[in-house]
């Protein structure tokens, strides 16, 4: 090949990257032989306390094509630009409810052992078989006997071992809000929302100017685009025959592969697109929004919330890391939202943290208020990911898992069953999407009774007999199934047991101690023959 090429070509950021590569053998073989028509999947949870109001939280509907007209009667209004995105599985129940005659759970508290259970789907400890004990090793310090999901999938996925965990209030959890545990009986701390974005700012090219391909690339131009013109000079050369085939197979590539340039996205520029700035991260890190770090307003729309949801997306975005828990906190009071009661006893429809009493005026409206404002959130999420295209016509959120889940079903029944779960993504296609799916087959989900109390503003409350909860003999697929699908859309490997295990060549099927909420009952090894009755995920939730 000519020495007279001009060495500009090569150092135009993307196009002469791409372009330089059939000339450099070791590039070109590596790049030849790479997958870059598959994306990096990132999975992403959105998890919030203390359930909703399910009759106006779920569709109608409860199996089949979810639509837009579907989503906008109930809480998840926000929502419905993005149903052919969005994936419902109904009928899912999660490990180890509280229950006042210990029927399906631990004794310890009705949320040490939900919290503590729900992404390990292991029992807490020390146990308690006393639900209305205050001994406080056991009602507020029990904590679970293996490590959470996060972490069991970062050992494998994240090149740290670990999970970003990113807390929005900046709050400090304890045993009875804690949801990641890198070992058993040990609380991960996660980060507030300066501290990660510090952590994101080492993938930036500090010091340089995006340069124009890189920036039209983050607006989906395709690399063929860009290059064009540099192709064009370069096929005008006088070289080999062996170069002209190299150049020809390296067009041939650009054409079939489009612009997947996921490394093209991670710098500042996209950051301050999306919201994500080391201003608005100090001000809702730093405790620079008062008493109201999530609803207070941060740039134009954004609140404190979806500076953190930004944050998550442009870590998504950089392939910073593929395990991010976005954790909201518990026992808020959401003054931007004009409610005055915080969030722990306006779920038991009162005035405090009691099971039964006067209910609360103005509970259930307020409720639905933080229903509505956390879907709000969640639909901001959404909206980011699927904002930031990858190539091939696909965006960051279609090679995303992200997940909505409720601590509970319904906050003054405290139950389990009829999780709200909402999904959006398909994980680079493994799962269906734009549907409901009723995962279990003995029954149809029910919308549950929230509002069979405190409806009109008076009456009592009973959170005892759980009367607002949904009917306990459906909807009760075990929540386990769903993690086994999830750990198999990112790509964790199990063992020959079929338990997630680093090293392991084989499909997730089973995960955790039980896949019965009543194997909970008296702790780890209290009920005999306690295990994963029903390995597997769920088929109907693949696409």
């Amino acid at each position: 090949m000519s020495k007279q090429v001009n060495r500009r070509i090569f150092l135009r950021g993307l196009g002469g990257a791409v372009l330089a590569a059939p000339f450099l053998s070791s590039v070109w073989e590596r790049t030849a032989k790479a997958d870059t028509t598959a994306p990096a999947k990132t999975f992403i949870v959105m998890f919030t306390h203390y359930g909703c109001i399910t009759n106006d939280w779920f569709p109608a509907k409860t199996q089949g094509e979810l639509t837009a007209d579907d989503l906008k009667p109930t809480s998840l209004a926000a929502l419905a630009p993005y149903a052919k995105k969005l994936l419902m599985p109904r009928g899912i129940r999660s490990m180890n409810e509280w229950t006042a005659n210990m029927s399906r759970g631990q004794g310890n508290d009705s949320h040490t052992q939900i919290v503590g259970s729900f992404f390990t789907c292991q029992p807490v400890t020390p146990n308690s078989n006393d639900p209305f004990s205050f001994e406080q090793a056991t009602k507020f310090n029990a904590k679970p006997v293996g490590p959470s999901l996060d972490h069991i999938m970062a050992q494998q996925l994240s090149p740290q071992g670990t999970p970003l965990l990113l807390n929005t209030a900046g709050q400090n959890d304890s045993a009875q809000s804690a949801i990641s545990y890198s070992a058993a009986e040990t609380i991960y701390r996660g980060l507030n929302a300066s501290q990660a974005f510090s952590s994101l700012t080492g993938l930036f090219q500090s010091g340089e100017p995006t340069s124009p391909d890189t920036y039209a690339a983050m607006r989906g131009k395709s690399v063929i685009d860009l290059v064009k013109d540099d192709l064009q000079t370069l096929e005008r050369f006088d070289m080999s025959s062996a170069d002209k085939q190299k150049l020809a197979a390296w067009k041939e590539l650009l054409h079939s592969t489009g612009n997947v340039i996921a490394s093209a996205q991670c710098n500042a520029e996209l950051g301050a697109m999306l919201g994500a700035t080391a201003a608005n991260a100090s001000k809702v890190g730093g405790g620079g929004l008062g008493s109201d770090a999530l609803t207070t307003k941060v740039s134009g729309d954004l609140d404190g919330a979806d500076i953190c949801s930004a944050i998550a997306a442009l870590a998504a975005a950089c392939n910073a890391n593929p395990i991010i828990f976005l954790k909201y906190p518990g026992n808020y009071l959401f003054r931007g939202l004009g409610i005055t009661m915080e969030s722990h006893s306006l779920s038991h429809r009162l005035d405090n943290a009691g099971m039964t009493g006067s209910c609360l005026p103005n509970a259930i409206e307020w409720l639905l208020k933080v229903d509505q404002y956390y879907a709000q959130k969640f639909a901001n999420l959404v909206g980011m990911l699927d904002g930031i295209p990858q190539g091939n016509g696909t965006t960051v959120l279609d090679s995303s898992v992200a997940v909505w889940f409720n601590e509970m079903s319904d906050g003054n029944a405290h139950n389990l069953n009829n999780a709200p779960i909402l999904q959006a993504g398909s994980g680079g296609g493994y799962f269906k999407t734009g549907q409901i799916i009723n995962v279990d087959p003995a029954s149809t989900p029910a919308p549950g009774s929230s509002r069979s109390q405190c409806a009109n503003g008076s009456g009592q409350v009973n959170g005892i007999n759980q009367g607002t909860g949904t009917d306990p003999k459906i909807a009760n697929a075990p929540i386990n199934k769903y993690f086994c699908n999830i750990m198999n859309a990112m790509g964790v490997k199990a063992g020959p047991d079929g338990f997630p295990a680093k090293g392991g060549s084989a499909e997730v099927t089973h995960f955790g101690y039980s896949d019965k909420t009543e194997e909970f009952i008296g702790g780890k090894g209290a009920v005999a023959g306690a295990k994963i009755h029903n390995p597997g995920g769920f088929t109907e939730l693949k696409a």
